[in-house]
């Protein structure tokens, strides 16, 4: 029952799906931190130094996926006919990227040893890609839902 509690939290959030998408992102947010705290059975202490570190990290990835990897995929739509040597910068700045984010996830593996066990480290990454799978569930079923209404 208590972990049914935060996927309701998030399933009612979604029906509110029309508002605007800064209080969207925000509530979305909000289900991500009670759906990863309730998962890794995080204690107070642990969630108090756990949450920091995640979200700085996830700040840092955010970062690079919204400015940098959407500058690269922008200039491959403005230009599909590509010199060799404009696809070769490209090329270097997406692998400077994804290093980049590499970079962040290993600093959060690093930063969160000593802050939770190991073995709630290694589920992190579970809870997030479940967090995930429902959320787009839910995206998708209201888009259904929206389409049928027009």
């Amino acid at each position: 029952m208590k972990r049914l509690i935060p996927i309701l939290v998030l399933l009612i959030s979604m029906s509110c799906y029309g508002q605007r998408d800064g209080k969207m992102n925000e509530r979305i947010k909000a289900q991500k931190v009670a759906f990863i705290t309730d998962k890794l059975n995080l204690t107070p202490e642990e969630a108090s130094k756990f949450w920091p570190i995640y979200n700085a990290s996830e700040e840092r990835i955010e970062s690079v996926r919204n400015k940098e990897m959407r500058a690269i995929k922008s200039k491959v739509r403005q230009n599909p006919d590509l010199s060799e040597k404009e696809a070769d910068k490209l090329l270097q700045d997406l692998i400077a990227a994804e290093d980049k984010m590499y970079r962040a996830k290993l600093d959060l593996i690093n930063n969160l040893k000593g802050v939770i066990p190991s073995k709630k480290i290694i589920h992190l990454k579970r809870v997030e890609d479940e967090f995930n799978r429902i959320l787009l569930q839910r995206l998708k079923e209201m888009r259904q839902k929206r389409g049928n209404r027009n």
